[in-house]
């Protein structure tokens, strides 16, 4: 893993366009695309860029179930809201939160997944270390599948609705084998609210209990983060 910490989220943000960027430049066609309030600045920063994605694909990490993609707070809404709208893909594909057979879209997705092998793929982390909605206890071998959203997660999530009430129980989500088949992963961890998980990620702690911790074992990630050195660190 390759650790670069910026002292403001405005030069991170930057550093995040140029690594996207350069990755499509050098080749990447299929990017795995993230969601949540972390992604805002970068995706307005990439709008901002001359960058053409209209030769790529991308894939989301999850959608929730029960949402309909014109619902605002489904995640193809926010891609479309924040990215898509001014930078479109050839194609865009999320998991279809109305799909009658939740276990047939969950291989419908995964089936794309392994039809087109991601280059590249974006992601935050929960403060339980959960990537895209696989919750700690996730096993490293997952693929797509359906999943019952923690309370903590809920609760993250809740500044997007009226009220906790309405954030759906459930979600799809890429599994964490299908997130570490991406080429190269590139992490991004802004807040104090992420530091105690992400130092046990560059810990090179490695359990199912923190499941950002696959990370260790793939051969190209990078982390960004606006976390300095605590005082007591070495």
């Amino acid at each position: 893993m390759k650790l670069e910490r910026f002292s403001s989220k405005e030069d991170l943000y930057t550093r995040a366009v140029d690594i996207i960027v350069n990755a499509k430049n050098d080749g990447a066609t299929t990017f795995g695309l993230a969601t949540g309030g972390t992604m805002e600045p970068l995706y307005a920063k990439i709008c901002e860029t001359d960058a053409d994605f209209t030769n790529c694909m991308s894939f989301n990490l999850d959608e929730y179930v029960g949402l309909s993609a014109k619902h605002e707070q489904s995640y193809a809404y926010y891609m479309y809201k924040h990215l898509f709208h001014h930078k479109p893909f050839k194609e865009s594909h999320l998991p279809n939160g109305l799909a009658d057979n939740p276990t047939e879209e969950a291989a419908r997705y995964e089936s794309l997944l392994q039809q087109y092998p991601l280059d590249f793929q974006l992601l935050g982390i929960g403060q339980n270390g959960h990537i895209g909605f696989n919750e700690p206890g996730t096993s490293f071998d997952s693929l797509t599948h359906l999943v019952t959203l923690e309370e903590s997660t809920r609760q993250a999530n809740a500044r997007f609705f009226d009220s906790v009430d309405e954030v759906p129980t459930e979600a799809y989500t890429m599994g964490i084998q299908s997130i570490i088949r991406a080429k190269c992963i590139l992490l991004i961890a802004v807040g104090e609210a992420k530091r105690t998980v992400l130092e046990r990620v560059l810990a090179s702690e490695y359990t199912e209990a923190v499941p950002a911790s696959v990370l260790t074992k793939h051969p190209n990630v990078i982390i960004l983060t606006d976390l300095q050195k605590e005082e007591n660190e070495q």
